[in-house]
């Protein structure tokens, strides 16, 4: 450790307790941290207390060395720092800006009353502020806690500035702080301290121009389930032979899925923040995440974890598209550990050092083909593979997870005929769009004021007041399940589809021939059942 010279309180100056907030981070759990600094005269020491980890006790030689390069003097003193409550474990490098702002009220190098503000981020030695993560739920907490000012690294000032009702300082330096705080001055080259602007919401990022179901020759049967499966937030499973653009019509599902509210980019973007992969140029995430993990990803990595559980994929894709391609080449904990998360919409990971629950409302989107080869009923090209074989390959996908996705559907190889075709004549996502978006809008009319937000989405009893059937359509769901052996799930999950067929076509009440539809997009479930489990 360095030894400039030193510079401290008097030994006949009284002896006082600076206090600072901050913020904690468990998850997406945040909580208020009290920073307090005792300074009392004696032989330099520094003791910091408060059940820190790695990260927060090595903020010692960054905290001091940023007072040494900013106010020029070093601390002559035993200083004791405690983080409150100390019996909730600190970890990170966010108490770093607090610390140094707690030495220097106790040195007393600032005056100012800073009990109506929070400080977060980490020290370099030089004293420049950089990036933590988890800032915008930290922020949240503090505006909660009645707080009027936040202090942040200026490169989290974006996401900051999204939580309306307290003002944010973006901090690029601590010797802007300090001069904001006292006497000093600020140094040629550093912009004097200014609130950021409020942050402006202007709906989903475009998609304009990146890709579109345009670009995607035939199929109109796997768009119009791809369609339904937007509009209503269902799950699908898309079979096929390699070539069949099963991969090219799953990366095309953002373009029609409906804009983002506010609330869901705030939801997105908190995920994002604490996983640290949030764009810093851009706050809010305002674009549905399309999550696309290799069929190698462990379990850990799909669902979260780590001794501080982090976010997984299926949390990352929190309001948007999880997309599993190859879906029998993932592992079987793998798959099998999805299957609770995607029907409550939240996963809880348990750990020693506490249970952390992430939300996943996601739309799964999934992509397999018929056998290990990949050419079983190919009107072409023989299937090489041995029954015994295909059968295993089916099997790797369990009946219990098969049953909770909404939509399963065949991908056919595409004709000659619509490949060759000059005259582009593809509905383009923007009009599928408008459909989607139509469909929806009678839906948050339809559950305003509960918190479901799509059919999908839909509890026991709203399906008992919104899926009613007449007379024909009940005979004709009677007749399917009893001949092909439905589960409840798959019953209930019928009467989903076909709310979201009729809202598609803008009819009020369920028709025969919106139960026809969904009941066709069962067929693919009863066939790989048959072949595997």
């Amino acid at each position: 450790m360095f030894v400039p010279p030193r510079v401290g309180r008097s030994p006949k100056e009284e002896p006082m307790v600076a206090k600072v907030n901050s913020v904690g981070l468990f998850g997406l759990h945040s909580y208020m941290v009290e920073v307090e600094a005792d300074l009392e005269s004696g032989k330099f020491r520094f003791d910091l207390v408060g059940l820190p980890d790695t990260a927060v006790q090595e903020s010692r030689e960054r905290v001091l060395s940023a007072i040494k390069n900013s106010v020029h003097v070093f601390p002559d003193n035993h200083i004791t720092i405690n983080l409150a409550p100390a019996d909730v474990r600190k970890e990170g490098s966010v108490y770093d800006l607090p610390i140094y702002i707690a030495i220097l009220i106790g040195m007393g190098c600032i005056r100012a009353n800073v009990a109506n503000a929070a400080f977060l981020g980490e020290l370099s030695l030089s004293g420049d502020v950089r990036p933590v993560n988890g800032v915008l739920p930290m922020v949240i907490e503090a505006k909660k806690a009645g707080l009027a000012r936040v202090f942040v690294p200026a490169a989290n000032a974006s996401e900051a500035s999204a939580v309306e009702g307290i003002t944010v300082y973006p901090v690029s330096n601590v010797k802007q702080l300090t001069a904001y705080f006292s006497t000093y001055e600020l140094p040629r080259g550093l912009e004097p301290l200014a609130p950021a602007p409020p942050f402006v919401f202007n709906g989903t990022d475009p998609f304009e121009g990146v890709l579109d179901f345009a670009d995607v020759k035939g199929q109109s049967a796997a768009k119009r389930a791809l369609e339904v499966a937007a509009a209503g937030g269902h799950n699908i499973l898309m079979s096929g032979p390699p070539g069949s653009g099963k991969s090219m019509l799953a990366k095309r599902i953002p373009t029609i899925l409906p804009d983002m509210t506010f609330e869901e980019a705030l939801e997105t973007t908190k995920i994002y923040s604490v996983a640290g992969k949030l764009d810093g140029t851009k706050g809010l995430v305002t674009r549905r995440p399309f999550r696309s993990p290799h069929h190698n990803v462990s379990q850990m990595g799909l669902s979260g974890g780590g001794a501080i559980p982090r976010p997984g994929e299926i949390s990352l894709a929190h309001n948007g598209v999880l997309f599993l391609d190859e879906l029998p080449e993932f592992s079987r904990a793998a798959l099998e550990s999805m299957r609770q998360p995607i029907e409550d919409g939240r996963i809880t990971i348990s750990r020693a050092a506490g249970a952390l629950t992430y939300p996943c409302e996601i739309m799964l989107v999934a992509a397999m083909n018929p056998c290990p080869c990949g050419f079983l009923g190919h009107p072409t090209k023989p299937c090489t593979c041995s029954p015994q074989a295909a059968q295993r390959y089916l099997s790797r996908i369990s009946g219990p997870l098969l049953d909770r996705i909404d939509i399963q559907i065949e991908v056919p190889p595409v004709e000659f005929s619509a490949l060759s075709d000059r005259d582009n004549t593809e509905e383009r996502s923007s009009a599928i769009k408008a459909r989607v978006n139509a469909a929806r809008a009678i839906q948050q009319r339809r559950f305003a004021g509960s918190c479901t937000t799509c059919n999908a989405k839909m509890s026991a009893a709203e399906i008992e007041k919104y899926c009613v059937l007449d007379d024909a359509g009940r005979a004709l769901v009677k007749k399917i399940f009893e001949s092909l052996g439905l589960s409840a799930r798959a019953y209930t999950k019928i009467l989903k589809l076909s709310r979201t067929i009729a809202d598609v076509e803008g009819s009020e009440q369920i028709l025969p021939v919106h139960i026809s539809e969904a009941i066709r997009y069962r067929n693919l479930d009863r066939r790989i059942l048959q072949n595997g489990e």
